[in-house]
């Protein structure tokens, strides 16, 4: 599995717990940023991780802020990206299997590092439960189309 991740200074510290755990279970890592608890602006390195997913580089991707609401909207910008915020492994769950959420969200000063670790591992295996989410998605992705025809 390859994963992209990307934060920004207030989500530093749960990235690189996050991405340790995540290296010692066989995941490809790649980390756009940022590298330190120096203050920087979220939407670059969301966006980069994102775009990773897009591109094929990346399976998922993980971005992480103070809150996770920002990352989650600067994620969600990118074309082809359903980015959940997820505060417990119930909300992973679901996102995984309603909604086939290709980005999870992290609040790193609202959430426990052991406790986004579980929350991650429920949203990592759970699949797609396809079906009548199916029709669903493709009117997300209809009105996405639609959106970013617009001037």
């Amino acid at each position: 599995m390859r994963i992209s991740m990307g934060c920004d200074h207030a989500g530093f510290e749960l990235k690189e717990y996050l991405k340790e755990h995540l290296v010692l279970e066989g995941v490809q890592i790649i980390d756009h940023g940022t590298f330190s608890v120096e203050p920087v602006d979220y939407p670059d390195y969301c966006a980069l991780a994102a775009r990773s997913v897009t591109v094929g580089d990346a399976d998922f991707a993980i971005v992480i802020g103070g809150s996770g609401q920002g990352e989650q909207i600067s994620a969600n910008k990118v074309k082809g990206i359903r980015a959940a915020l997820c505060v417990d492994e119930y909300t992973a769950r679901l996102a995984r299997a309603h909604n086939d959420a290709n980005v999870i969200s992290f609040g790193a000063r609202l959430i426990a590092k052991e406790y986004a670790l579980d929350i991650l591992k429920v949203f990592l295996s759970t699949p797609f439960e396809q079906g009548r989410h199916i029709a669903r998605l493709a009117k997300i992705t209809q009105i996405e189309e639609t959106e970013s025809g617009k001037n």
